[in-house]
């Protein structure tokens, strides 16, 4: 496999089929493929992993948008026959619930564009994606993937870090869901039987549970286009997260980066090193990296683009997307290496400290005001009960604003007055 260096040369496609681009599970960022391809004359389909998505995802899927709608029931050779008859020019995952179906159907119906089968597990499941990239030659985070307590306690006492930090989280979920910070290792192990067997967001049953290392750093996501094993930068963005009372990996924000940051260049070498340790060969992929003092290392790669609906704040901060991307190899033009930072950006998330009844939610009006606002949305009205915020589905379930501005210290000064305004929220009791 190839890997483009950042910002050298461009990519053209080869001719493209006459078939649909068909999405799986078209839910979250996955929705936009339908508008942009058919902007330009590409029709798609959708096959969907059950009659119903996950409740995470069902406000963003919207059926009308596909002529052909084929639901898996199970069959995969008969999916794989309803699949091949529309004579697609691509199969990809719409999010991340439509990773696995996805990698099952594309090497099947379009060889020619497909990640390496063999390697599809490494792409969804946590445990073998790190396995795949320490075999790659490449740093890791300590871990270990079991259903049982005592084979954890045994690894941790091997690995030197019984009475230190560590994370506990489900190898299939994502959005930070099930993850639990333990500080010190203290009670692990009620926190790992209490996690394992749980209900994810998937509807999947948790039946065996990471315990890993609590590793810090500056936390980046560096969204990718792959064709033919060649891989090219999308937008690269730095996370903050804060802790929210016992609740780690609770997102602050997220700031979209210049592609000639210092930290850009180090973080390709690496991405591009896992995603061909990975096998990915073809289509989006969403690669989280915590920066640490002794250089990268992964927390977790989706082989799908990545979600909330990002790639259309992309498009506002570079111009592009990981949906145009797609769009623009499938219709045969050119696609660049890497991309431009055309405003400063930054995602606001909202959180709340603790559950209740919310009351004064009047005072977030103000943030379609700010200066620098582009988008927000506040799912949550008076007398509406809030969840303390534990995760990314907690946060997008309160809110989020988008702000974009020429001068970074307006995009600065407008995050610290969300935060003020969040203050004068009242969370009364349950």
């Amino acid at each position: 496999m190839t890997s483009a260096e950042p910002g050298r040369g461009s990519m053209t496609s080869a001719e493209p089929g006459r078939g649909p681009c068909v999405v799986v599970d078209p839910y979250s960022s996955g929705a936009l493929f339908a508008q942009a391809l058919r902007a330009e004359g590409v029709p798609v389909a959708a096959l969907v992993t059950g009659p119903n998505p996950p409740d995470a995802y069902a406000s963003s899927y919207r059926p009308a948008d596909f002529p052909d709608v084929i639901v898996h029931e199970g069959d995969l050779d008969k999916t794989v026959r309803r699949v091949r008859e529309l004579a697609p020019r691509c199969v990809v995952a719409g999010c991340e619930s439509g990773v696995e179906l996805a990698e099952q159907v594309a090497p099947r119906v379009v060889p020619e564009r497909c990640n390496v089968p063999e390697l599809a597990g490494a792409r969804r499941d946590k445990s073998l994606m790190a396995a795949a990239v320490r075999a790659a030659g490449l740093p890791v985070i300590p871990q270990i993937c079991t259903g049982d307590v005592e084979e954890a306690a045994a690894w941790l006492d091997r690995a030197g870090l019984t009475g230190s930090d560590l994370v506990i989280k489900p190898p299939k979920s994502a959005s930070t869901d099930g993850v639990i910070k333990v500080p010190g290792g203290s009670g692990w192990r009620e926190v790992f039987t209490g996690q394992l067997g749980r209900i994810n967001q998937f509807g999947e049953r948790d039946e065996r549970l990471l315990v890993q290392k609590f590793v810090t750093g500056t936390e980046y996501v560096v969204d990718t286009f792959s064709h033919d094993g060649n891989h090219s930068l999308v937008d690269v963005c730095a996370y903050a997260k804060t802790n929210n009372g016992p609740h780690m990996a609770v997102y602050d924000t997220m700031r979209w980066l210049p592609p000639d940051d210092p930290a850009v260049t180090a973080l390709a070498g690496y991405v591009y090193g896992v995603l061909g340790a990975v096998g990915m060969r073809f289509g989006s992929a969403h690669v989280e990296v915590m920066d640490t003092v002794d250089g990268p290392v992964l927390i977790e790669l989706g082989a799908r683009p990545h979600g909330g609906g990002q790639p259309q704040f992309n498009r506002n901060a570079t111009g592009d997307s990981q949906i145009d991307r797609t769009v623009r190899w499938l219709t045969g033009r050119e696609l660049p290496q890497s991309y431009q930072l055309l405003t400063h950006q930054m995602c606001v998330f909202h959180i709340a400290p603790r559950s209740g009844i919310m009351r004064g939610t009047g005072v977030l009006d103000a943030i379609p005001r700010l200066t620098s606002h582009h988008f927000s949305v506040q799912a949550l009205s008076d007398g509406d009960h809030v969840p303390v915020t534990r995760n990314l589905v907690d946060s997008l379930n309160f809110g989020f604003a988008i702000l974009a501005h020429s001068d970074a210290g307006q995009v600065e000064r407008d995050y610290r007055t969300i935060r003020a305004l969040e203050q004068r929220l009242v969370i009364g009791e349950q």
